[in-house]
């Protein structure tokens, strides 16, 4: 029984090589497109512009920015960004203001979803987290400093 199992194996497992050299297994719809500029940015305004066409975002309570006041460790700094209570969600964007490279993460979102987003961030020294949030073409965003006391770029 045995040697059926591995002779199965090796056939489904060359059959699966086979066709990822044809191109017929191709990750097409996987494979994310990135924004290079927005990430390259120095700047929170200039990684917005390149994000959302304007660094223009108007302070909102109806975006909920939960970080932590303190952050032992810069290098896992835990942030959720709660936005269900905004209808129209399109996306939302964690910039982290003192960073070499501002822009942390930015995520689309698809028509009916709820703007939630929960993650960890990498954070050098003590600064601001901005969350943005695009619903309904506008920028919205709510902002909070984070004290980190052991750096996550090797402080």
């Amino acid at each position: 029984m045995k040697r059926r199992s591995f002779l199965k194996g090796t056939l489904a497992t060359g059959a699966a090589a086979v066709a990822v050299n044809a191109g017929l297994l191709t990750p097409s719809t996987v494979l994310a497109d990135w924004n290079k500029k927005a990430f390259d940015a120095k700047t929170t305004d200039d990684a917005l512009s390149s994000v959302y066409g304007s660094s223009a975002a108007s302070a909102s309570g109806d975006v909920k920015l939960k970080a932590p006041a303190i952050a032992e460790n810069g290098a896992v700094t835990p942030i959720t960004v709660d936005a269900t209570g905004i209808s129209g969600v399109e996306s939302i964007a964690i910039l982290a203001s003192k960073n070499p490279m501002p822009l942390v993460c930015e995520y689309t979102f698809g028509a009916g979803a709820l703007g939630y987003v929960s993650t960890r961030i990498k954070m050098g020294q003590t600064m601001n987290v901005i969350a943005v949030v695009k619903a309904g073409g506008k920028l919205l965003k709510a902002e909070q400093e984070v004290k980190v006391t052991i750096g996550g770029c090797g402080g």
